[in-house]
């Protein structure tokens, strides 16, 4: 199974920039559904973005729209998150997680279905001053 390692994260002031990366160890040849989530202190997880390997789709939840864009090195098995124009709400842990069994046409929309992933990270933490 794939194993997932989260970096990056940090401490910015609103409109700043930060890029998170997850590297993935294990078997990485099959392509997978790789998405990001976050989830904030008494708020419910939220996905923000989903590609699927071998592939540049890539999928968006609204709310970080134009100020996001994940993206992935296949030679390094690591997955990235672009994260420009932040806002105090982006503040939150973020997570990205893998699901194999996940095809390309589901994941389109599998952001907003964060149980359908099985393999997690263990998270970064994000934190937006204004």
């Amino acid at each position: 199974q794939v194993q997932l390692v989260e970096s990056g994260g940090g401490s910015v002031q609103a409109g700043g920039s930060l890029r998170l990366s997850c590297a993935a160890s294990g078997y990485t040849s099959r392509n997978y559904c790789m998405g990001w989530f976050r989830q904030a202190p008494g708020k419910e997880r939220e996905g923000v973005a989903t590609i699927y390997t071998r592939s540049t789709s890539t999928y968006y939840a609204d709310s970080v729209k134009g100020r996001f864009a994940i993206s992935q090195d296949n030679a390094k098995n690591t997955l990235y998150l672009q994260m420009n124009g932040l806002k105090p709400e982006d503040t939150a842990m973020s997570y990205c997680a893998t699901e194999p069994w996940i095809g390309p046409t589901s994941c389109s929309t599998a952001y907003s279905r964060s149980a359908d992933f099985r393999v997690w990270g263990q998270g970064t933490q994000v934190t937006v001053s204004s």
